[in-house]
């Protein structure tokens, strides 16, 4: 249960989380984590505000203690090495002086909702596994969170882009069929390897990578094979696929690794009527089938994505990676509402009036005065601009009306430009104080507006406006008891 707003104004500790990072696997905790103890000699470095900050060659090592959170966190190892001199300097500036959950605002995440939504979309798949994309901190969600949601909602596949994200769901404990798919030479391969996560190849250097891998480290790679099959994006083309498919199953039958999965991924799934769709599932089918022949025998065959899983049975397969449709938004709002299909949004944004006041007619607003009261009118400040997540392309006024936000029941659209921290709206005549609750975005069956509706007001897609909104704004879980370790 979500308590939301305490009395003060700032949102209860106990319900936000720390970012997740791709650096660190650690789960919050008390102890100064990568922060070394200074040695005799160490020259050590001076912050803008005059406080010595020591060189981090070195770094404590900790362990969260029962008692921090009611339970045992992972172990914390510091910050990896970081090669550049500047890099270091800006790691510890923020690791000693790091933005902290602000007080005045919070992204509130529903997790009985993600979970609803994956059951949801399981019960129109019939006997396809669904695999919850949980990339990107789990679509701005929150990485672990969301993965045990969508666990608990019938997901039998969590899959991440980067294979860190993947560690740290392994690392917090988080167990099942786990797919990381973007990778660059060098990759982590042994790490992967060590955590049971199972890894992609869109190319035979990557076969070969994997293998040595595998062989390192005396564990079998859990491999899929990608194949473009149109996107022209990652996977090998049509023309690489039979040498890719060979140079797996050689390394198969050495015994390093296990070509448990082949792929795909579509273009235009939220065209339900492009003719790419069919060309597609054509070029995939005879690409499986050209595998088959060659030997491989995968446990699972897929290519639908969120949109495909609502509207192309027919490429269902053997597993759907649903991303967008469980966190309850539509990839295909102008086919297909997420209330049309019984999914519910997950997540808002809310934040704190910090200040109201009277201005006269003819007052400009922000910078470069993009708009101006036509009437003597009530301003309200919001305390969240774009370093927060909130784009830029949300500003309103003489260039068109900006994104819409819920105040006090009426909902207005931005006033001027968006600024770092901050935007204004013109409230007009409504009764409204400092403190009073504004929703920039939510549930519409709540009468709040939707990030449909911020995506349309900024000529972007909804993907972008739930990823974009930034750790230092703390996650409140709704039904949090989700996020437990079942």
């Amino acid at each position: 249960m979500c308590t939301g707003w305490p009395a003060s104004g700032r949102p209860r500790r106990a319900a936000t989380r720390a970012p997740a990072t791709s650096s660190s696997s650690c789960l919050p905790c008390s102890a100064p984590c990568a922060r070394r103890t200074p040695r005799r000699g160490d020259a050590g470095l001076t912050s803008s505000v005059g406080r010595r900050i020591p060189p981090r060659d070195r770094v404590r090592d900790c362990t969260a203690r029962r008692g921090d959170h009611g339970r045992r966190t992972a172990r914390c190892e510091g910050w990896p090495p970081l090669s550049a001199p500047a890099d270091t300097i800006g790691a510890v500036v923020t690791d000693e002086y790091g933005r902290g959950p602000v007080p005045h605002a919070q992204v509130r995440v529903d997790l009985a909702a993600i979970r609803d939504n994956v059951a949801e979309l399981s019960v129109r798949v019939g006997r396809a596994e669904v695999m919850m994309v949980v990339k990107a901190d789990a679509y701005g969600h929150g990485l672990v969170p969301a993965a045990r949601a969508a666990q608990a909602g019938g997901a039998t596949w969590l899959g991440t882009a980067v294979l860190a994200e993947a560690l740290t769901l392994r690392a917090a404990g988080v167990t099942g069929r786990l797919m990381a798919w973007l990778s660059s030479p060098g990759e982590r391969w042994a790490d992967a390897l060590a955590a049971d996560v199972d890894v992609s190849a869109s190319a035979p250097w990557a076969v070969a990578e994997i293998a040595a891998a595998a062989r390192d480290t005396g564990r079998v790679a859990r491999l899929h094979l990608k194949v473009d099959t149109g996107l022209g994006r990652s996977g090998v083309p049509v023309s690489g696929w039979p040498e890719l498919v060979d140079t797996a199953l050689k390394a198969q039958a050495e015994g390093l690794v296990e070509v448990v999965g082949l792929w795909s991924h579509l273009a235009c799934a939220d065209e339900p009527e492009h003719p790419a769709n069919d060309s597609q599932l054509a070029v995939f089918l005879e690409a499986v089938a050209q595998a088959r022949r060659h030997g491989a025998r995968p446990e699972v065959v897929h290519l639908a994505n969120s949109a495909a899983t609502l509207t192309m049975p027919d490429s269902h397969l053997d597993l759907v990676r649903v991303g967008l449709a469980a966190y309850g938004l539509s990839p295909m709002p102008a086919v297909v509402s997420p209330a049309d299909v019984g999914l519910r949004p997950a997540m808002s944004v809310r934040a704190r009036l910090a200040l109201v006041k009277r201005v006269p007619a003819g007052h400009g607003v922000s910078y470069g005065h993009l708009y101006v009261t036509d009437r003597e009118s009530t301003l309200g400040l919001v305390p969240l601009g774009y370093a927060d997540g909130v784009p830029r392309h949300g500003s309103g006024g003489s260039a068109g009306p900006g994104a819409p936000v819920l105040v006090a029941g009426v909902t207005r659209r931005i006033a001027g430009r968006v600024c770092m921290d901050q935007f204004v709206v013109d409230l007009r005549d409504d009764d409204v104080s400092a403190g009073d609750e504004v929703v920039l975005f939510g549930d519409p069956a709540a009468g709040e507006p939707s990030a449909q509706d911020w995506a349309e007001a900024c000529g972007t897609i909804s993907y972008e406006i739930v990823t974009r909104f930034a750790p230092r704004l703390p996650r409140v879980y709704v039904d949090a008891a989700l996020a437990e370790p079942r």
